[in-house]
């Protein structure tokens, strides 16, 4: 179940159509959504989105975010170049649950040209739905934030 109110999303062109997708799956679910753009399959370059995202996850303007772009490593590359922010690159539901269990990710990350919209919908369902366990995995994340 979906317990986050506010959530950004963000994506390039290549992820357009599962972020709208998503987006509407959200707003049904009574997820307020902020959109962070791009609002077309106009070729566009992905950080010119991840980078306000990242920003809003940061400042706790949105709760978590999700972002798509074609393979999901450009998004995640820029999203982690912000200190805090964990964007996790989930290609299936389990993995999606594992980033936000095990490494506190706070972005979730869709490869658009790698899965379809109704995947896209359960791997964020399944993000969105999971809580970070801490525990041994805690010293993890901190050791983390460490590295400059």
């Amino acid at each position: 179940m979906i317990t986050y109110k506010i959530i950004g999303l963000a994506a390039d062109h290549a992820g357009f159509e599962h972020k709208e997708y998503v987006k509407h799956y959200l707003e049904q679910q009574g997820v307020e959504v902020k959109d962070f753009g791009t609002y077309s399959e106009e070729r566009m370059d992905y950080p010119d989105v991840a980078h306000p995202l990242a920003e809003a996850v940061l400042g706790k303007t949105v709760e978590a975010g999700v972002a798509f772009c074609g393979t999901g490593n450009g998004m995640a590359i820029s999203l982690n170049r912000h200190k805090g922010v964990r964007a996790g690159l989930s290609w299936t539901p389990a993995i999606a649950q594992l980033v936000r269990r095990h490494n506190d990710a706070n972005i979730c990350v869709v490869p658009a040209r790698f899965v379809d919209v109704h995947t896209a919908q359960q791997i964020v369902s399944a993000f969105l739905a999971s809580a970070f366990e801490g525990g041994r995995h805690l010293c993890r994340i901190e050791k983390i934030e460490k590295c400059e």
